[in-house]
């Protein structure tokens, strides 16, 4: 039940934002590259837009002038507003939302990011149309240094969530980390109970899952716990209990984890030591605020994240590619009441790759200026197109081959070879199959993936 094409078109543009018109008429461009056809947005259609709102900024570097390369830009946005809104023929609604990470502020975002006066344009240009934006987020964490001391309830998804058991059409049906798998937070006690034999079970926003029509438009970045993120990993921000969701399994390969790489004495200490201290401390408000030292001391001892690979965080991640398959079958498989769709979601990608993000993403990521627009109306052919424009090899990341190996409600059904690459740039007018490294941008992956995806050797001018 998945809008297949095997098309992606590629769009090259300016190398920075600036001129919202050239990044708008960029947009277009790439999008009717596609030729989707007149019946893929109808007049009254309820669209959703799904932009990367992840963080406000960059970890490393908290502030206004730290996010084009970590959220998606909302000149791509307003784009995206532009080509559709006409498309809807003065009836409809058109909703932006996400649910960034828990620990971040959106009041921030909005500010950063001029969300209300991309509104209010969009609100005048449009007037019979509703456009809102939404953060989907039940709740807002406070942390400090990392670590979470207060809670703050928000009103979430307006239209609730949507429960949906994938159950035995799962990829974590035998699984051998059920039982020891880490969610969000704390309490291990609520993922595995949702991930266990052939109990596979997610929580949803219903806002993305009614659509008529859902844009996701992704930052490309790459990812600490699955190589890349773009289409395929964004789905995560439509999730109303991201605990639900498993991101590494506790524990070394040798104990069928792959929290971390190796069973050092370290690793083993740090295991332990934080993992008991962790589980003593959730749910208790008042003493959260004392794991802040603890685990400043612990950073001293075991190493910073920047730089040491824990919580699953390198490319033997087995666990995160596998929620991020079961996400996007979720979509594509189940409507808003959790029952299996009579008709296909119509479903379009359009990739943020202006100014894009290289190195410890996706939250502490260096700028890779690109100039890029990716569209797609298939998630894995436009993460296919993505992973080669970064110089990665697609056999050497698990999301992508887990994706065309999927036999269980699957959400690609052409092969890799039969992605074909159109764009204004010639080089890249050829099926992906041959479409060159040296025709890319040479990404540097996260620490943790240096060495294990990239694609051949550059040949020397």
């Amino acid at each position: 039940m998945i809008f297949a094409s095997s098309t992606v078109s590629v769009w090259n543009g300016a190398q920075e934002y600036g001129d919202r018109g050239a990044t708008v008429g960029q947009v277009a461009a790439a999008i009717d590259a596609l030729q989707l056809g007149a019946g893929f947005v109808q007049r009254g259609d309820r669209v959703v837009i799904k932009p990367n709102w992840v963080k406000e900024h960059d970890e490393r570097f908290p502030g206004p002038n730290q996010w084009e390369h970590v959220v998606t830009h909302p000149d791509v946005i307003e784009g995206v507003i532009h080509w559709v809104a006409p498309k809807l023929s003065e009836a409809g609604s058109i909703t932006i939302c996400d649910a960034p990470q828990t620990d971040s502020s959106f009041a921030a975002l909005r500010r950063y990011c001029e969300l209300d006066a991309l509104l209010e344009r969009c609100r005048n240009r449009w007037p019979t149309l509703t456009i809102e934006i939404l953060d989907l987020r039940p709740e807002e964490w406070q942390s400090v240094d990392g670590v979470t001391v207060s809670k703050a309830e928000l009103p979430g998804d307006p239209l609730g969530s949507t429960h949906i058991r994938l159950d035995s059409d799962s990829e974590f049906v035998g699984f051998q980390g059920l039982g020891q798998l880490y969610g969000a937070s704390y309490n291990m006690a609520e993922t595995n109970e949702r991930h266990h034999k052939t109990t596979h079970e997610y929580m949803l926003c219903r806002t993305p899952m009614n659509a008529d029509v859902l844009i996701n438009i992704p930052k490309l970045k790459c990812h600490k716990k699955v190589g890349m993120t773009c289409a395929l990993k964004n789905l995560v921000g439509i999730n109303a209990n991201k605990n639900w969701l498993p991101h590494h399994t506790e524990g070394t390969p040798e104990q069928g984890g792959d929290q971390f790489p190796a069973g050092t004495l370290k690793s083993k200490l740090e295991h332990s030591w934080m993992g008991h201290i962790k589980r003593f401390l959730f749910g208790k408000k008042l003493l959260s605020r004392l794991f802040v030292p603890i685990k400043k001391v612990g950073r001293l001892v075991f190493g910073d994240t920047q730089k040491v690979v824990r919580s699953g965080n390198w490319h033997g991640n087995d666990t995160c590619w596998r929620m991020v398959v079961d996400l996007n079958k979720c979509l594509f498989h189940y409507d808003g009441q959790g029952q299996y769709r009579t008709k296909p979601i119509r479903y379009l990608a359009v990739v943020d790759c202006i100014v894009a993000g290289e190195g410890n993403g996706p939250m502490s990521p260096d700028q890779k200026p690109c100039g890029v627009i990716v569209a797609g109306a298939n998630p894995v052919a436009v993460d296919s197109v993505c992973c080669a424009l970064m110089g990665f090899d697609w056999r050497k990341i698990r999301l992508l081959t887990g994706c065309f190996a999927v036999t269980k409600l699957p959400i690609v059904d052409f092969a890799y070879e039969a992605i074909q690459i159109v764009s204004n740039h010639s080089p890249w007018n050829v099926p992906l199959s041959a479409f060159s490294r040296e025709d890319g941008f040479n990404f540097r992956p996260h620490f943790g993936w240096v060495g294990a995806i990239e694609k051949g050797e550059i040949k020397a001018s």
